[in-house]
């Protein structure tokens, strides 16, 4: 190693740098990525190969040095694929996805190759090393704010919701996504994947890279016992019709032990060799998929390939682990490339694909929506016939996927056990099957895999790739698919763009689900959203009526980069509404329903809709008691924060109204507050930071079997008896 000249002012950071490269002189000299051209003009060519050997060199270094440079991060997991990073880029393949948050450093070191970092304002190494994991630089794990990077990831096991999203939209692009070995024990991949082929046959654009590198984050991977034949059967009997494993213990000429070595020990001969099959293995996959094909491309190569240790080791460093450190030092300089090297590397990526990854992959640029016209909305009389919520917003779901045919609602548990048949009546269950009975055929919009994960995943992963979706979910059930939704509303409020907000529809089915018992009874996932609410873009949403839904769902459909939660009963319910009242309760937080006078005023702060059946009732027991009362329905618990308590100024698309004190004091100024919800307290939080006189709350505390809602509302103590001798008590 010595000082390198000419060094490109890129390379400004970079450590180490080789006085020369074996095979340079003869296929490094110009770039395979000819100029004018966005791809290598074959995978066999002899300077692709060696030119794409270069970039995976390049991606592990700059990955290491990066990480290193903070003592933290992770290198081990993309170091084991960079060969296939470095094959897609030179195929000319950009819109790359990934299923681990923890590759993120391995996939900014890319985005800095192509100069699609550049938009951000990093344009050196240096400042690669200086702003990785610090704020508003480069987190630790992906997110939705760096150039040229298509999704979020985080928790194991999403990244191919994305994918197909991605697939789905834009049917002439590939949309590879790497899946690590140690997510693949997480069993709604696979789901995932094969409700969607069964769903959308015709939709095979995407293209899973299966990561076998034999380790997880802390020990061997769940699936790195199975043999080569075993895994091959599991893809294939998961509907995978073309399966290409390409395993570096082929072309090992070191005598590493194990079924899984590191390419980088070989000779290089046989890297070249190993990066030639990559390279054709990546191009056969990808054209097996843009041809019809389900197809899967499996890698197989030890973790920590050519980093600074290998195993479960390299997986993240620590601190201590510093660019100082001698085995960090040796892995560098054995990685490191010449100046002329680096700068042909640089020219591949930034020719590739047409330019830098953050000008051209999908998600750069906000697709243009239909027009919806004139929603079909049905102002039901005040005090008239007793209607069902959830009825009312399917015509106007109904409505919406009509004129947008991207639209898609999906709904695990059935779109008629959620009191919106109609909708699947109009828009039929996209199912290979059809059957007029069931409303089903190949053409439908209603997608219903069993899966909450699955739900919640293509749902969101649409939504922030630019289209309108609806999930719809029991509230007992939908936990298991909020780390994808939480995952992509966090994006939305990070996003360089516009992009339609995601929107829930979950039906209440704590109070009316009486007889299941408690497996139907978790409106615990009501404090979930009480605590993202502070987030700044999360809006729960509580109609009270089958009027005040379908304004909320008018509104959240107007809306962008938030995160929507309706909640409503399924149940025919009375309508205490009307139209204007709740786009007032939308702005203000909620309505008032009910309001007398007394010698005392009691408030009741209510949220939902069965709730405020015996609250009326307890309100006719205080009057009688020469008690006023006034009763809010609380539509929209986000306005009633103070502007301070929620993070609304960092959002894309920020939303800063708020209800003021002279507006709170209207809605809540009594001589006592009694917050009501059949879901959990979190959501009466802001009326009770904001209330000044003696208050309480009457919540959610555990489920049973029970005949009716009134009675397991009683068995939860939200009974009318209880509210009025509480009020007496407060008021003295």
């Amino acid at each position: 190693m010595t000082v390198a000249t000419n060094v490109p002012a890129f390379c400004q950071g970079i450590q180490y740098f080789k006085d020369n490269l074996p095979g340079f002189e003869e296929c490094g000299q110009k770039p395979a990525i000819e100029a004018g051209k966005t791809a290598i003009s074959s995978p066999s060519d002899k300077a692709a190969v060696y030119q794409t050997l270069l970039a995976a060199d390049a991606l592990r270094y700059l990955t290491l040095q990066v990480t290193a440079s903070k003592a933290s991060g992770h290198p081990g997991g993309f170091a084991s694929i960079a060969e296939a990073i470095a094959a897609l880029v030179m195929l000319g393949y950009k819109n790359i996805i990934t299923e681990v948050g923890h590759h993120a450093p391995g996939f900014y070191s890319n985005m800095f190759l192509d100069r699609s970092l550049e938009d951000m304002g990093i344009e050196t190494v240096e400042q690669l090393r200086e702003r990785f994991r610090e704020m508003h630089g480069l987190l630790g794990h992906l997110s939705g704010q760096i150039p040229g990077l298509l999704n979020p990831a985080g928790p194991l096991g999403q990244g191919q919701h994305f994918a197909m999203a991605g697939a789905k939209l834009h049917p002439d692009i590939l949309f590879p996504v790497t899946i690590g070995d140690g997510g693949l024990g997480e069993p709604y991949i696979m789901s995932s994947f094969s409700h969607f082929h069964t769903a959308y046959p015709n939709v095979t654009n995407f293209l899973p890279i299966l990561v076998w590198n034999g380790y997880s984050q802390e020990h061997h991977s769940m699936v790195s016992t199975k043999p080569n034949e075993e895994m091959i059967e599991y893809w294939e009997g998961n509907g995978f019709q073309e399966i290409i494993l390409v395993n570096a213990k082929d072309f090992d000429d070191a005598n590493q032990s194990g079924d899984y070595v590191d390419s980088t020990e070989f000779s290089f001969e046989k890297r070249l060799e190993f990066t030639q099959a990559v390279l054709e293995a990546t191009d056969k996959a990808a054209k097996s998929a843009m041809s019809g094909k389900l197809t899967v491309l499996i890698v197989k190569q030890l973790k920590g390939a050519g980093v600074h240790k290998r195993g479960a080791q390299s997986h993240n460093l620590y601190p201590g682990d510093t660019l100082e450190k001698d085995y960090i030092v040796s892995a560098l300089k054995k990685r490191a490339l010449t100046p002329v090297a680096w700068q042909v590397v640089r020219t591949n990526f930034e020719r590739a694909g047409g330019g830098p990854a953050s000008h051209h992959v999908v998600t750069e640029k906000e697709l243009s929506l239909p027009d919806l016209g004139e929603l079909p909305l049905q102002e039901f009389p005040v005090k008239g016939d007793k209607k069902v919520a959830t009825t009312a917003m399917g015509e106007l779901i109904a409505h919406v996927g009509k004129k947008d045919s991207n639209f898609i609602i999906s709904n695990a548990d059935g779109n008629a056990a959620s009191g919106i048949n109609n909708v699947n009546v109009a828009l039929k269950i996209v199912h290979p099957t059809p059957d007029d009975t069931y409303f089903q055929g190949p053409k439908g919009q209603v997608y219903e895999p069993l899966s909450e994960d699955a739900c919640a995943g293509l749902a969101a992963s649409l939504a922030l790739f630019g289209v309108r979706t609806l999930w719809c979910s029991y509230e007992s059930f939908a936990i298991n698919g909020l780390p994808i939704w939480q995952t992509v509303i966090q994006a939305m409020a990070e996003l360089r763009r516009s992009t339609p907000s995601t929107i829930t529809l979950f039906t209440a089915g704590a109070l009316e689900q009486g007889r299941n018992g408690w497996t139907h009874q978790r409106p615990e996932i009501e404090n979930y959203f009480a605590s993202m609410m502070r987030n700044g873009n999360i809006f729960p949403l509580f109609p009270c009526d089958a009027n005040s839904i379908q304004v909320c769902y008018d509104w959240a459909l107007t809306t962008k980069n938030k995160g929507i939660i309706i909640t409503a009963s399924k149940s025919p319910l009375p309508i205490r509404t009307t139209f204007e009242q709740t786009r007032q309760a939308l702005q203000d937080g909620g309505v008032v329903l009910h309001d007398t006078e007394g010698k005392k005023k009691v408030v009741f702060a209510v949220v939902g809709d069965m709730t405020l059946i015996p609250v009326f009732d307890a309100a006719l027991h205080l009057e009688d008691e020469g008690i006023g009362v006034r009763i809010v329905s609380i539509i929209s618990p986000r306005r009633l924060y103070r502007p301070d308590d929620v993070a609304w100024e960092t959002c894309k698309e920020p939303d800063s109204h708020f209800l003021d004190d002279e507006g709170f004091e209207r809605l809540f100024s009594g001589d006592a507050v009694i917050g009501v919800t059949g879901g959990t307290s979190g959501m009466l939080e802001p009326v009770m930071l904001r209330s000044n006189c003696p208050r309480d709350t009457f919540a959610w505390k555990r489920g049973e079997t029970a005949a009716s809602a009134g009675q397991i509302m009683a068995y939860n103590g939200l009974t009318a008896e209880n509210f009025v001798k509480r009020a007496i008590a407060l008021v003295g």
